[in-house]
């Protein structure tokens, strides 16, 4: 069986705004539909975050293979394995395609970095940038690459923002100048409030709507 590119999502954001934990979300939700998704999560030196997403989304409960959630260690800045040299993902990529002709989605986690992370066009398709409310409801209007030029913005921890007096509502001003028409999304990825709507936008934005691979069958 030849191998097909297939769609490929990058989600970046600081350390901590809850990547993983979207992930997590989102992807129950893909399964729910029919779609099948592969994980690849890129860290400096750890890959925690893989085996975490292994054991919630495929040990525990069966969601998709175990070996389709990949764990790199980048040993270097985060966001170059994704943007000036993003041949090691790539590589894994590939490997995904020729081994699974059948995945609807490749979501590609970025190492935790700051407000200048973006994915390489060579490696994504589509990309989330997240940050979270305890950072402060300046974040928006800090702008950077990341929160400007992603396809969706996600603020996520949103139930925080009485706790570190963030103003929601600044926020979303400020992500509407920022941002102009590109779509951004509140939530909590905890709870998984908004996660159906970033779901819905992958659906319609990368999968185009069509059909889960394997019901074409």
């Amino acid at each position: 069986m030849n191998s097909r590119r297939i769609p490929r999502v990058g989600i970046g954001g600081p350390v901590g705004s809850g990547k993983t934990m979207l992930i997590e979300q989102v992807v129950p939700i893909l399964s729910s539909k029919g779609y099948r998704a592969g994980i690849i999560s890129n860290d400096v030196v750890s890959r925690e975050d893989a085996d975490r997403m292994r054991k919630n989304l495929a040990a525990e409960r069966g969601l998709i293979p175990e070996d389709l959630v990949i764990g790199l260690a980048t040993g270097g800045c985060p966001h170059t394995a994704v943007r000036e040299d993003p041949s090691m993902n790539i590589s894994v990529v590939e490997e995904m395609e020729s081994k699974y002709n059948d995945l609807d989605l490749i979501i590609i986690e970025s190492g935790g970095d700051n407000i200048t992370t973006t994915f390489s066009p060579a490696l994504a398709d589509y990309f989330i940038y997240i940050i979270d409310v305890s950072g402060g409801d300046k974040y928006p209007r800090k702008r950077g690459l990341g929160i400007e030029s992603c396809d969706l913005l996600v603020i996520n921890k949103i139930d925080l923002a009485p706790y570190v007096g963030a103003d929601l509502s600044t926020m979303e001003r400020d992500a509407k100048t920022v941002r102009g028409s590109k779509p951004y999304v509140f939530v909590n990825s905890r709870t998984g409030q908004g996660v159906k709507e970033v779901t819905d936008h992958l659906i319609r934005d990368v999968l185009f709507e069509s059909a889960p691979r394997l019901s074409k069958r």
